[in-house]
């Protein structure tokens, strides 16, 4: 793909190399087929394209999604656990439907405590009812931080947030990352979970931190979070 976006090989050609790799079970190469195809889609993101991009992850994805199911078999590794939560939290956001309507269950007993998700489980759940939730989802999905007794899942939702769609809840995350609620250390997470998550968040994010800017600055001086904030 670095060759795609310098314009040295076309991008159709790269992605018919990434259909090559349907029956591939190895989580590095799903890895690298995942974060080159989120960039691919950012670049999309202000084009009529965008949706066919979506459909091409179905595409390829559905068929490792289908062979890996929801829960782990005997005798699997840490590797297959992390494909697994990969691929989901991908065909999600992507609007697989049924990967969707299983988050949308799972989530649901997970929050009345029927059958809480496992730790692997939570980040491509969460990332798929929030992309297509609403402002019920996103309330929560707060309840759920404020609840939490670990930092660990803490951490996890507040890097989620941003996937919410609505302009007006991508206001609401945006003001929650400067509240008391988040530790100024990881302000910089939620901020930098909305700019991935959408075209509105890139744009809603960017006028945040310009309005923000003083109080962001005053909060992180020069040290790396303030880097870390203007790369993202």
């Amino acid at each position: 793909l670095p060759q795609a976006r310098a314009g040295i090989i076309s991008t159709v050609e790269v992605l018919k190399v990434m259909e090559a790799f349907v029956n591939e079970p190895n989580y590095t190469v799903w890895s690298d087929l995942s974060c080159n195809l989120g960039i691919l889609g950012t670049l999309l993101s202000h084009t009529d394209f965008y949706e066919d991009i979506q459909v091409f992850v179905r595409d390829v994805f559905s068929p490792i999604g289908e062979r890996l199911g929801w829960d782990p078999r005997p005798g699997e590794g840490h590797l297959d656990a992390l494909l697994r939560g990969l691929v989901l939290g991908k065909l999600g956001k992507a609007g697989h439907k049924a990967t969707l309507e299983e988050a949308r269950r799972r989530f649901k007993e997970h929050v009345e405590g029927k059958h809480i998700l496992s730790a692997d489980l939570r980040s491509p759940v969460y990332v798929t009812v929030l992309k297509h939730g609403d402002s019920s989802t996103l309330d929560t999905m707060l309840k759920l931080h404020k609840q939490a007794d670990m930092q660990e899942e803490k951490n996890r939702i507040e890097r989620v947030l941003g996937a919410i769609s609505q302009p007006e809840l991508i206001q609401k995350v945006l003001t929650f990352a400067l509240s008391e609620e988040v530790r100024p250390q990881d302000t910089v997470s939620v901020i930098g979970g909305v700019a991935g998550g959408s075209k509105q968040g890139r744009k809603a994010a960017w006028k945040f931190v310009r309005d923000n800017w003083e109080e962001l600055y005053n909060r992180y001086q020069g040290g790396f979070l303030i880097s870390r904030l203007i790369k993202v």
